[in-house]
């Protein structure tokens, strides 16, 4: 079997080593079921603790209280863009979005294409999305606020989030969710893809509160509304069990391993100040992110020449660093730092980006 490499895919990422151990352990023999998780009826008693337990772990690790419900959807984010204005925005009003990206515009564009009224109450496309927007002022009648936590392909992040002034607050949280702790109750709709920080691709956490419920139309598809998955416990059809099951196991270790999330920012922090701090400290590398937006989770840089970035994502790769070759529409480099990737992982990039510096500067 191959040495286990250094991880920095931006999604699917790295997974938790103890995670994968104990998916190994027990596949073939599910908690004594003598069938793989794989294989397990989604109406058995062993997939109803998993799904259970899972959203009691969210529950408790977020801090949420009773007004919010917890589902497991499938199509990721991006079937989320389309829903939450189906769903959540009433004929005869409008809602606001926050323009930082790529993943911001599609949103708004697939409001757009339901003849939904948006308010782009802010951008940052005039410095090529490098920062996050401080100064807004949502609309006091808009039916919610949107905005995306972090900025995979950009590598910038709220540091803080916005104060709507009582809107509620919609978050694509695909690449941070559970990575800091934060106040949940100004939140209508939190999404995540699982890709990213939560588990394997194929199935996304949404959290929602009681009142947007309210909301949802009564004449919608029924797979598109989102009170068929809470009135099923997110089992409406089948759900993506084994990516489940995987979401579980990672929030097991995130809450009993690391200790919370208070923890985990602790340590997402130190990988991000040890590796823009060597960024920094060099005349060779550059970061492309404003550094009060930059993200903790995703670290852009360039190199002086796109020849020497190729180079320097085809040699990492022979030293057993991978996924560092910047997002195809921006190019560069990026190194994807999730809760999962280690100090240790860090730390060699960092000592592989000094070596390659010093050979080719």
């Amino acid at each position: 079997m191959k040495e286990r490499i250094h991880n920095f895919n931006a999604g699917p990422a790295a997974l938790p080593l103890s995670v994968l151990e104990e998916i190994q352990t027990g596949f073939l023999n599910f908690k004594g079921s003598g069938m793989s998780i794989a294989e397990v009826s989604h109406r058995s008693k062993w997939f109803d603790e998993v799904i259970e337990d899972a959203t009691a772990r969210v529950r408790r690790i977020l801090k949420l209280d009773d007004h919010f419900h917890v589902l497991f959807l499938q199509g990721g984010a991006s079937l989320q863009f389309c829903m939450i204005p189906m769903n959540l925005l009433p004929e005869g009003r409008s809602a606001d979005y926050v323009n930082t990206g790529t993943w911001a515009n599609k949103a708004i564009k697939e409001a757009g294409i339901q003849g939904k009224e948006v308010k782009v109450v802010a951008s940052s496309e005039d410095k090529n999305f490098s920062y996050i927007p401080k100064e807004i002022s949502f609309s006091p009648d808009a039916a919610y606020a949107h905005i995306t936590s972090n900025n995979t392909i950009k590598g910038t992040q709220w540091a803080s989030f916005p104060n709507t002034g009582g809107i509620p607050l919609i978050c694509d949280m695909s690449s941070d969710i559970m990575s800091r702790p934060f106040d949940p109750s100004p939140f209508g709709l939190i999404y995540a893809g699982a890709q990213k920080n939560l588990g394997p691709a194929g199935a996304t956490l949404v959290i929602i509160r009681e009142d947007m419920l309210e909301r949802v139309p009564k004449g919608l598809p029924t797979m598109l509304k989102y009170t068929t998955f809470m009135e099923k416990n997110s089992m409406y059809n089948t759900p993506p069990c084994f990516a489940v099951y995987t979401i579980q196991l990672v929030l097991k270790w995130l809450e009993d391993t690391i200790g919370g999330l208070e923890t985990m920012e602790k340590a997402n922090r130190e990988k991000a100040d040890l590796l823009y701090q060597a960024i920094d400290e060099s005349e060779y590398y550059r970061g492309t992110a404003e550094k009060e937006s930059r993200s903790v989770m995703n670290v852009t840089f360039r190199l002086p020449s796109e020849d020497l970035e190729k180079q320097f994502v085809q040699q990492a790769q022979e030293h057993g660093l991978v996924g560092l070759k910047g997002h195809r529409s921006v190019g560069g480099c990026r190194a994807s730092i999730y809760n999962a990737t280690t100090l240790e992982a860090v730390k060699a990039l960092i000592g592989f980006m000094e070596e390659f510096a010093r050979k080719n500067g």
